[in-house]
């Protein structure tokens, strides 16, 4: 938007101009109304009173006087004592209520226990004077005319944007421009305000009913533009208002607060000084001449320039953080320690792939991937406890569906992009940040940003806030915390329940080097806006609306996407909901913020962040974040400008779609994704490649979610890898992983590589479908690894294992370039899974002796836990595998297959027996315990009954019994209950 230049014909406002805002028949009849209730209560009711009579008694009451009965009369007395305390204590709220209306300068006295009183006088207060030129607004008098122009007009100077490894002669050159950008912007200044010659100031009026003036209103009314907002809070920040507290947010000012405005503002609230001193009080004046004086802030560019304080300025730069030693980048596949936090090894490029097909988007977003694979492994493992709980046919003893094209390169991509660790440090980290300052009754600093390296997290704050607890150290300037990677070890064993998660509305944005940028939506003060081509701008929104529905550092939340998304509900069903319309969002946007106003302020916290750490964590404010993918309309977007003016203390975030050319009015910031994959903010001095999840990867993430459907209606199960189990079935290797590990067949390689090649066999054994190379890769080397020490891995992995008699390799590779086993190398989970599919869908259906037989010895394979003595640090792989849930349902088959055929042979100890071997490895398994009951019950033995009956009771807690045991106990063991009372 142009501004008045000495040669434009914009407004001067040399002279006081008309209110804008013209007073309707409805302000008259509010302002007589309110006149009669204020005469009323403040004239009528102390009259009325006074017919009464002197209420109180006329000597001192004597002891005997408080024992006599009470009459109708001293009731009436007390009751008329009772209504003077009230109307005394209105009428010092109204009293209150004018001098704060009349002075215009800060909020109203509190009067204690007076609350509805004040409101009542405040409302009839605010509509009595609506028509009067001072509720309107009464504009401030002069600055100091003369003033030092530095003194008044502050020049933001972009910082340069300091990443690591940038060497000190681009460092030079970035300081340079900044500087000499920083003195073209005040030359502009001077040129400006010495061609105007005055200073225009606003004063903040009163609020009228539930109105309050915010600065984004002022730069609509007088700059023509609510984004100007911003240089409003630039002039006037930090600077000492006439109630003695300072500008600190941009979304927080207080009535009878003086604003500096731009020198291109205009309107009938703005006065112009010094030209129109006359027309204010002397009063005004010298608060205006104080204010003025706090406006010497010559030292703050130098302090810029210097990385000195930031404060709470909500269009700050984000900076990239100084770190103290250089991240040597890690070569190979993989999630590594860089940017993911997650940096491949291999840089992924933009394109739609980076390399054998997998998704470069996926592998490049490690903390994205890592969420979702947990929220995949936790759908698959209850659709497996459902389907045994429920006995859904088809489905016992089975493999959960195989993913495959699209959706098996999408789970590869996650695998190898995934960095679990990375979760782990910053959600530790940051709890222990909560507890420690909790324990310090210290509140929790505003955060803007964090930035993830493989080395440390850096917290970008909103303003300096004191020196961070240990093992956090400040980083390169007050408003940056830092705690490297070793240093969380001090957290270690943190209850999460004492700690609440601080700041769950992080979330990823895009890399900048070897740092990962995680952007606070929570404490935007207002929205967020995005733009750029529809395709790029719904990547960037699926991507942020899938991590925040499946990230690993928040406990509660809601994530409420407009516009896109129904389909990822599934990712997070009780964290994710959508909305249809913009209109939807901003009906339930204003109930709900209201409600938080209210009970922030019921609760006596200035924030949501107050309700996190100490004596009040017990709240756990939860945020909502909110993502918009339809443009809203002007009317819409200025109603959601509105609602979130104070977004960021009441935990609610909200991220808006905007087309390519559009600018979203109200927003606080500004991002744009470009065609090429690049998150620009110019305000905010960020430049990323952005983290994305486009289209063709939205959908097959959501289809492997649609596929581990719990509720049995995702696709056919997959039939598990069947050996042959009769004596020419053989294998030429066998693999014992159930219990320690130990290989059959095979010579013992070099101790220097032994670990690597059995830990790489015991992964293609659990994945007989295949494994990628990639995938390989990220398991064996977590932090990355070149794919020449990966090609070696895998022709030493060949060349153990060998060939069959027919000269083909044990190891081989299929037509989608995966890693698959040869029929000849087995393991004892495989066996397992055939015997009991034999016994129950083979030959043991049909004979009840083979049933057995095949049972039974399917039971002797269950050694232990899974790979029981695996090697600590190794095989952490496994954390993204459900074969922590396989196994022992599995297992819990067998046993209960066995139990059953017992039974029914009468032979209700080889039952128990039976059991108690699978109870070992399954102790939540219900139905064990339940088929234990029955077995009990058959032996005739009712103390023992009874004894079981007391041990699930005490198994279980303060949870109680599932139902269907205790219904089960009432019909084996009526009257259970009393005598499992009595053992307690």
């Amino acid at each position: 938007m142009a501004r008045n230049t000495p040669g434009s014909t914009g407004p001067t406002n040399r002279t006081p101009q008309p209110l804008p805002r013209q007073r309707t028949a409805g302000d008259f009849a509010k302002a007589f109304f309110a006149f009669l209730a204020l005469a009323g209560l403040l004239l009528a009711v102390p009259l009325a009173l006074s017919t009464q009579g002197w209420p109180l008694p006329h000597s001192m009451p004597s002891f005997d006087m408080v024992q006599q009965q009470i009459t109708v009369d001293t009731f009436v007395n007390i009751l008329v004592c009772v209504v003077w305390l009230a109307w005394a204590q209105f009428a010092a709220c109204v009293l209150v209520e004018i001098k704060a209306a009349v002075s215009g300068v800060g909020m109203p006295s509190h009067i204690p226990g007076a609350g509805p009183s004040q409101m009542l006088a405040r409302q009839l207060i605010a509509a009595l004077l609506l028509v009067s030129a001072t509720a309107a607004s009464f504009a401030p008098g002069i600055a100091q005319f003369g003033q030092s122009l530095e003194s008044t007009h502050k020049p933001t100077v972009a910082a340069a944007q300091q990443a690591p490894g940038i060497g000190s002669a681009q460092q030079a050159r970035a300081a340079v421009a900044s500087q000499a950008d920083a003195q073209s912007q005040a030359e502009q200044v001077h040129a400006k305000t010495g061609a105007e010659g005055a200073t225009k100031f606003y004063r903040i009026s009163p609020p009228e009913g539930r109105h309050h003036d915010s600065l984004w209103e002022i730069a609509q009314r007088h700059l023509g533009d609510g984004r100007r907002y911003k240089e409003i809070y630039q002039l006037n920040k930090d600077r000492m208002q006439p109630d003695g507290t300072k500008l600190s947010e941009a979304s927080l000012i207080r009535p009878g607060w003086i604003m500096e405005m731009p020198a291109d503002a205009h309107g009938g609230e703005v006065v112009e000084m010094p030209d129109q001193a006359p027309n204010v009080s002397e009063q005004v004046r010298q608060q205006i001449d104080e204010y003025a004086k706090s406006g010497n802030h010559q030292e703050q560019p130098a302090q810029q320039h210097q990385g000195g304080s930031r404060g709470d300025n909500p269009t700050a730069q984000i900076s990239v953080p100084e770190q103290r030693l250089p991240n040597a980048p890690a070569t190979g596949s993989g999630s590594g320690s860089g940017a993911g936090s997650g940096a491949v090894a291999e840089a992924p490029s933009r394109s739609s792939d980076s390399g054998l097909g997998l998704s470069a988007a996926l592998i490049g977003a490690p903390l994205l991937a890592a969420g979702v694979l947990g929220a995949l492994g936790r759908r698959r493992r209850m659709a497996l406890w459902q389907s045994a709980m429920t006995a859904v046919a088809g489905r016992r003893g089975m493999e959960p569906p195989v993913p495959t094209g699209d959706e098996a390169d999408a789970h590869d991509a996650l695998l190898v992009g995934a960095d679990p660790d990375a979760v782990r440090f910053l959600d530790l980290a940051l709890r222990g940040l909560s507890s420690s300052l909790g324990q310090e009754n210290r509140p929790l600093p505003v955060v803007y940003a964090a930035w993830l390296t493989g080395d440390d997290l850096h917290l970008q704050l909103a303003q300096p806030s004191g020196t961070p607890p240990a093992p956090w150290e400040q980083g390169q300037d007050q408003t940056f915390w830092r705690l490297e990677r070793s240093a969380v070890a001090a957290y270690e064993g943190i209850d999460p329940e004492a700690a609440a998660a601080p700041y769950p509305g992080l979330v990823s944005l895009g890399t900048r080097d070897d740092a990962r940028l995680l952007l606070n939506l929570e404490a935007v003060p207002g929205l967020v806006a995005l733009t750029g081509a529809d395709p790029d701008r719904a990547a960037v929104l699926s991507s942020v609306a899938a991590e925040l529905a499946t990230n690993g550092w928040s406990d509660r939340m809601t994530v409420t996407v407009v516009g896109f998304g129904a389909e990822l509900s599934p990712l997070a069903p009780t964290r994710l909901r959508h909305l249809g319309s913009v209109d939807e969002l901003i009906e339930t946007l204003g109930a709900e913020i209201g409600q938080r106003r209210s009970a922030l302020g019921t609760a006596g916290h200035d924030s949501v962040l107050t309700g996190r750490t100490g004596p009040a964590q017990q709240t756990r404010w939860a945020p909502h974040l909110v993502l918009v993918a339809d443009e809203p309309t002007a009317d819409e977007a200025t109603a959601l400008a509105e609602l979130t003016s104070d977004s960021g203390r009441l935990g609610i975030g909200c991220l808006i779609g905007a087309g390519s050319s559009v600018q979203l009015p109200g927003a606080t910031w500004d991002l744009e994704i470009t065609a090429e994959g690049r998150l620009l903010a110019p305000l905010l001095g960020l430049e990323l490649d952005a983290q994305l999840l486009p289209q063709a990867q939205h959908e097959a993430v959501v289809r492997l979610f649609a596929d581990a459907a719990p509720e049995g209606d995702g696709p056919e199960p997959a039939r598990p890898f069947l050996v042959d189990i009769t004596e020419q079935g053989r294998p030429a290797v066998y693999a014992r992983l159930v219990g320690p590990y130990e290989i059959i067949g095979l010579d013992t390689p070099d101790s220097e590589r032994s670990a690597l090649l059995h830990e790489a066999l015991a992964l293609l054994l659990l994945h007989r479908e295949g494994v990628h190379p990639r995938v390989l890769a990220s398991a064996m080397w977590p932090r990355g690894v070149t794919p020449e020490v990966c090609d070696a891995l895998i022709e030493r992995l060949r060349l153990w294992l060998g060939t069959d008699e027919d000269g083909s390799a044990r190891l081989r590779t299929d037509s989608t370039g995966r890693l698959t086993l040869a029929p000849s190398v087995v393991s004892d989970l495989d066996v397992l899974r055939s015997l009991h599919h034999e016994a129950t869908e083979g030959r043991g259906a049909r004979r009840a002796s083979v049933r057995e037989r095949l049972l039974t010895d399917a039971l002797g394979l269950v050694r232990g836990p899974l790979l029981a003595d695996r090697t600590e640090g190794r095989y952490t792989w496994l954390t993204h595998e459900i074969i922590d849930t396989q196994l022992p349902l599995l297992v819990a088959d067998v046993a209960l297959a066995l139990s059953a055929h017992h039974l029914e042979q009468e032979q209700p100890e080889k039952a128990i027996a039976a059991l108690r071997a699978a109870v070992s490895g399954s102790s939540a398994d219900e139905r064990l315990w339940n088929e234990m009951l029955r077995a009990t019950h058959a032996t005739g033995d009712e103390a023992r009954l009874r004894e079981l009956a007391s041990d699930l009771a005490v198994r279980s807690g303060d949870r109680g019994l599932p139902p269907r045991t205790e219904a089960l106990l009432d019909e084996l063991l009526p009257g259970w209950r009393g005598g499992v009372a009595a053992a307690g």
